[in-house]
């Protein structure tokens, strides 16, 4: 692959041959606690959002406020708007309106694409084991590959999009860079 720099204060071409086997050295960077964090708080927003306009003037306006009991027919609408909201949106986008702000996305750790055995386990059974147990989701943060139990799991991992790190094969590649970097 060839690659063109121009200088602008000159008119001087500098062509560059770039080594295509070095680009298979760099992986997506996998996304932490945090910004997933921030990314459920947005899809939370949004999932309300939808119920306070949609299901609950539905509704008060048929008289079922949903005051009656735990299971009434309001929270179990709002139940399933929850479910539905992060099983289409990873099905058909790999990600939610939350991931797709921060520019991250759900993979599959064994195939290629997500199977809907693979969506529903992840985000049906693994986010209601997850909501259940709130601390949970902490998890995210002290695993190697920074999964969640809902990833672990279904074998799924969240990464950033456009984010790239540097995968260093061996250890020697491992201390040259370490090298390098303490020589600047």
């Amino acid at each position: 692959m060839d690659v063109t720099i121009k200088n602008h204060e000159s008119s001087n071409h500098l062509n560059l041959q770039v080594d295509k086997k070095h680009i298979s050295d760099y992986q997506h960077l996998l996304a932490g606690f945090w910004i997933r964090f921030w990314a459920y708080i947005i899809d939370l927003i949004v999932i309300g959002s939808i119920n306070r306009m949609i299901v609950n003037p539905l509704f008060n306006l048929l008289g079922w406020d949903g005051k009656w009991f735990v299971f009434s027919p309001m929270s179990i609408a709002a139940s399933l708007i929850f479910f539905a909201y992060f099983v289409l949106m990873t099905k058909y986008f790999q990600q939610t309106l939350g991931k797709m702000i921060f520019g991250i996305k759900v993979v599959s750790t064994k195939t290629n694409t997500l199977d809907w055995g693979t969506i529903l386990f992840r985000e049906l059974i693994g986010r209601y084991i997850s909501k259940t147990i709130w601390i949970l989701y902490l998890v995210v943060a002290f695993t190697p590959k920074k999964q969640g139990l809902h990833d672990i799991f279904a074998d799924t991992q969240v990464f950033h999009e456009k984010l790239y790190t540097k995968h260093l094969r061996n250890l020697n590649e491992r201390k040259n860079l370490l090298e390098d970097t303490q020589e600047r």
